[in-house]
């Protein structure tokens, strides 16, 4: 195992060199073999990691805590609501107690704006062990490594020349975070492939993420464009990842809420500015309009019938299942790459 990542917070891609980037996808490569081979990986006996929880979890819950098990290390799951978070502690308090009882802290924050990237840094800052992001409302750094990861294994590792479709699509469950499109589009152009980005103009992302991704591109030599339609977006595409995200000034709004009812009022604008845009779904027509052999991707979970109809999901050009399988790879990548046994200094 390189040593070479350890205690490095793992809070954007974006803080990570393209060499770094690669090294985790070498050793989450290395990891599914020997999962697959049943051969064991005690890479971190003995050590805890604390995985801080303010939103809901399936697939990044389930990842870093059998990940942790299959590493050797104990995972402690906290739910914010039943912490004293809940009742003020700061970030930085939370930080030093945490740090201070075991060897990484994985956080997720990631429904309003402005925050939870921000109070992960604040931990970070507060600690020596490292902060993993399992999603804020910036990026989504474990779910694009595991994206990245699936795309190599079916197109191989030259991605140059590859087209990404990153897409909004009509959702009727709840605002979702901007952070997997705005994850896509910064590291993707990164990784040598051309990304093109569709929305409704209510769906921009974050100014900051916009230009990190046309950033990227110019120093990649890859396209990054914008358009407004699925349909442009679809088209000749090698790889389509249609998901829904909430309007971005009703996030906003959404943040600066002062009270549950302005929060519930907010969330019903959002479903109604959703609703106005219903055709935006991922169907076997759109399917025609890439690559025939594109493949569709998605973070899950997706609402069915709503951004994809049942027959792209569960069809042969889908490799969702493969994908959240990935997410256990490189969640046990990113913590046997950074965690690191005491003493620190």
């Amino acid at each position: 195992m390189d040593k070479s990542l350890k205690g490095r917070d793992y809070i954007e891609t974006q803080d990570f060199t393209l060499q770094e980037i690669n090294q985790l996808l070498d050793v989450a490569k290395d990891l599914k073999a020997k999962f697959h081979r049943g051969e064991p990986t005690i890479l971190l006996p003995h050590q805890t990691v604390f995985l801080l929880f303010f939103d809901n979890s399936t697939r990044t819950r389930n990842a870093f805590e059998a990940g942790a098990t299959q590493l050797g290390a104990d995972a402690h799951f906290l739910d914010s609501k039943v912490t004293q978070i809940a009742h003020g502690e700061t970030a930085k308090d939370t930080g030093l107690i945490l740090g201070s009882m075991g060897h990484g802290i994985a956080i997720r924050h990631d429904l309003i704006l402005d925050e939870g990237n921000k109070y992960m840094r604040e931990v970070a800052a507060a600690t020596e062990v490292p902060v993993m992001n399992m999603q804020c409302d910036v990026d989504h750094p474990t779910q694009t490594l595991a994206d990245i990861m699936t795309i190599r294994e079916i197109f191989g590792d030259d991605l140059r020349g590859r087209k990404i479709a990153v897409s909004w699509a009509y959702s009727p469950s709840y605002a979702k975070p901007l952070s997997v499109p705005q994850g896509l589009i910064t590291l993707m152009t990164r990784m040598g492939m051309d990304v093109t980005l569709a929305h409704p103009p209510e769906y921009r992302l974050m100014d900051r993420c916009m230009k990190t991704a046309r950033e990227n591109a110019n120093a990649a030599g890859t396209k990054f464009e914008v358009v407004d339609n699925m349909d442009d977006a679809f088209k000749n595409a090698d790889i389509v990842y249609p998901k829904s995200w909430g309007p971005y000034d009703l996030m906003l709004q959404r943040r600066d809420a002062r009270s549950d009812a302005q929060m519930k009022q907010i969330e019903e604008q959002m479903l109604s500015m959703n609703a106005r845009y219903k055709p935006w779904i991922c169907n076997s027509e759109r399917m025609q309009r890439a690559r025939k052999t594109a493949i569709y991707m998605h973070c899950l979970p997706a609402d069915r019938n709503a951004e994809v109809t049942n027959e792209v999901i569960d069809g042969p050009q889908s490799v969702v299942f493969q994908e959240a399988e990935n997410r256990l790879h490189t969640a046990k990548a990113i913590m046997a790459s950074t965690m690191r046994e005491r003493p620190f200094k």
